[in-house]
This record gives C-alpha cells, sequence and structure tokens, in this order.
C-alpha cells in the first residue's frame, strides 16, 4: 500500500483493517485514483458499497486473501479482433463517469473512457471498443461550444468504421445535449446514443451498467438517430430508448428520471432483447455530417406574473434571439407588447414556446396570442 499504512497489502488484497475509533472492517483493497484522500484506504465491503477509512497510527492491517493485483491490471486488449464489431465510446463526465472522494465525500468526473470497458468486460468480450474523452466535466458546465465539439468527434467515429456512438454524459443536462446533436447530426448512418446515470459506480444500486450495455446492443440495430438510454424502471427490468428532441429529466435522483414528451419511448431494451415501439429513423447515407450551426448569445426565460417591460428588457438586451417560455398555450404579459415590438424593429427573432410539459403551441385562439403574434 502507499498511503501512510504499513503493510505489503496491494490492490484486490482482501484486508481486515482497524480504524481510529477502534472498528474492524474487511473488505476487498481498492486501487488508488486521482481523487483519493491522502491516507485514506479504500474497500469495497461485501454488500457492495465502498467505504474510505483513514487508519488510527499504530493499528495493524491483515491480510486475508491474496487477490494477485487484478483491480489495477487491464481487463481489455486494444488490438482489435476480427468479426466483432466496432462501436465508439465518447467519454464527456457525469455520475456515470465518476468516482467518489473519501476524503470529502463529494462525486467528481475521473473515470476515463477505458475505465468504462474494464468496468464492463461484456463490451470488450462482445465488440471492438474505441474511445475517447474530449472532455470530463459534471454536465452543468456543457456549453455550446462542447455540443458543436461533440458533433464533430462523433461525425468523424461513425465516418472511421464505427457502427454507433455512446455518449456517457451527466443526467442534469443530457437532454440539451441530445437535443442539440439531434439537429446537429441530421441523416446518421448509425445511431448515437446518450447514457447515464443516477447512481456513482461506487454503489450497488448503480444503474451506469445496465444501461451502457443497453446502449452498446442499440449500435446494432438499423437505428439512426439521437436518443438516450436510461432505466425505464426504478427496477433492473429495461432500459427506455427516448428520442433526443422528446428526452426530460423528470426526477432529481429516481433512476428512471427521464420521459418522453407528448410521445412514447421509440424503444425498449430487455436484457438482450430489443423492442421497437413505434416509427423511429432508420440509418441513412454512406457519411455523418455537422450541419447548421447554434447561436449561442440566445436568451431563454419563463413568463411569470409581475414580468415587467423593463425586467424584460435588461434580459433580453443585446441578445441575438430570445425563447419565451410562455404560459398555457403560449402566454406573455400584454404589457411586454411594446417592447417585443421594439424587438421585431431590430430584426431579434423571438420564438415562443410553451411552460407546459404536455401540448402544443396555439397562439390563434386567445387574443393574447393573436396579439403577441403581430407583435
Amino acid at each position: 500500500m502507499t498511503d501512510n499504512t504499513h503493510t505489503d497489502a496491494r490492490a484486490g488484497d482482501r484486508i481486515r483493517l482497524t480504524d481510529r475509533h477502534g472498528r474492524t472492517f474487511e473488505g476487498i483493497l481498492m486501487p488508488h485514483h486521482a481523487f483519493s484522500g491522502d491516507g485514506v484506504v479504500v474497500l469495497k465491503l461485501d454488500n457492495g458499497y465502498n467505504i474510505g477509512i483513514r487508519p488510527a497510527p499504530g493499528s495493524e492491517i491483515e491480510i486475508l486473501e491474496r487477490g494477485g493485483n487484478k483491480l489495477s491490471s487491464p481487463a481489455t486488449s486494444s488490438v482489435p479482433s476480427d468479426g466483432l464489431p466496432t462501436i465508439s465510446i465518447v467519454s464527456t463526465g457525469g455520475t456515470i463517469a465518476s468516482f467518489v472522494d473519501y476524503k470529502t465525500g463529494a462525486v467528481h468526473p475521473a473515470m476515463t473512457a477505458d475505465d468504462f470497458v474494464r468496468a464492463v468486460p461484456e463490451l470488450s468480450r462482445s465488440f471492438n471498443v474505441r474511445t475517447k474523452v474530449p472532455f470530463s466535466i459534471l454536465s452543468e458546465d456543457i456549453s455550446p461550444a462542447h455540443w458543436i465539439q461533440l458533433a464533430e468527434i462523433v461525425a468523424g467515429e461513425l465516418n472511421s468504421g464505427a457502427e454507433g456512438v455512446i455518449i456517457p454524459h451527466g443526467t442534469d443536462t443530457m437532454a440539451y445535449t441530445a437535443a442539440a446533436l439531434s439537429f446537429l447530426l441530421p441523416g446518421l448512418p448509425g445511431p448515437v446514443i446518450l447514457v447515464g446515470s443516477q447512481r456513482s459506480s461506487d454503489r450497488p444500486s448503480s444503474d451506469a451498467t445496465m444501461n451502457l450495455l443497453a446502449a452498446a446492443r442499440l449500435t446494432q440495430t438499423d437505428l439512426g438517430e439521437v436518443v438516450i438510454a436510461m432505466h425505464g424502471t426504478m427496477s433492473d427490468t429495461v432500459v427506455a430508448v427516448h428520442r433526443g428532441t422528446r428526452a426530460r429529466k423528470m426526477h432529481t435522483s429516481r433512476r428512471d428520471a427521464f420521459r418522453s414528451m407528448n410521445s412514447s419511448p421509440i424503444a425498449e431494451v430487455e436484457g438482450d432483447e430489443i423492442r421497437f415501439l413505434g416509427d423511429y429513423r432508420k440509418r441513412s447515407g454512406d457519411r455523418a455530417i455537422v450541419s447548421g450551426r447554434l447561436e449561442e448569445n440566445v436568451r431563454f426565460f419563463y413568463a411569470h406574473p409581475g414580468l415587467t417591460p423593463d425586467i424584460f428588457a435588461g434580459m433580453v438586451e443585446g441578445a441575438n434571439g430570445v425563447v419565451i417560455a410562455g404560459t398555457g398555450l403560449g402566454h406573455v404579459s400584454s404589457a411586454l407588447l411594446g417592447k417585443l415590438e421594439e424587438m421585431r424593429e431590430k430584426g431579434v427573432p423571438v420564438v415562443m414556446t410553451s411552460q407546459c410539459l404536455n401540448g402544443t403551441v396555439n397562439m390563434n385562439v386567445y387574443s393574447t396570442g393573436r396579439n403577441l403574434m403581430k407583435a
């Protein structure tokens, strides 16, 4: 061991350890990584959980069984195997690619794309896996510039022989990325599957492995669009496949947090079985292209009671475009009509959507909506 412990125990060994309070723990010694606390020993207990322990000075660590350092050795080969399909994993970070910092208890993005292959050996048995890590950040830090970067990488992977691309991604903004890639990557020759987890990989309730395997199986279908693959129920029963432009995160922590809005999932994956539930875009063309561009200087806000013209003007000052999540069928206060007319005169486009999660915008029903359209 390397951290202030006086024993020759190695990662993968089963040990018995006594902490500073005299409590005894048994488990598998886990390898150190970038977010391991100084002087902290990480054990995987028999119940599947990892814990971090800071041994008391002079405490004894007994080696119960040698593990042969299996945990630190690679589980896959980088040499492609003839006859296996090739898929690409483009990792961005998030809970699915996180370690727990046993010094602070916080979760940090730390795994590399290769770690996914080590952690899920079924991947290397069934696929030749190529891996890339363009960035490793929590999803709340992802920007439109990252979407462009991802689209270019995905197109390059598909155009160089990958049958599909899997993007491990944080769940908080995964729906945004899926929607953006859906518009940036039309007419795909293979599927692009965003996958995440609601529980970090050190927890026995983690949904990471099941979601990742389901995504890999989807690469062997004729699917040709951007989708999200996440648990369809709280239990480990089925993974739901949501169209990238229809998905929304609906719960902060449940494993089945994602829903297809105004639609049903386009498919379900249950073990090795894939069931398509309706129409979906099939593979088309020989090459993926990145189409169009993104305007980053756009303001997005919810209309709400008390939103005054002055507040609205301050929010949209200098914007090249505005998206309003209006009330109901797509309404804002009549007091804003004058400011919206000023934006029209400046040539700034304004797009109306609804705060409602179901239904469509219809601005022809009420006079408010018709006046807004004129403005």
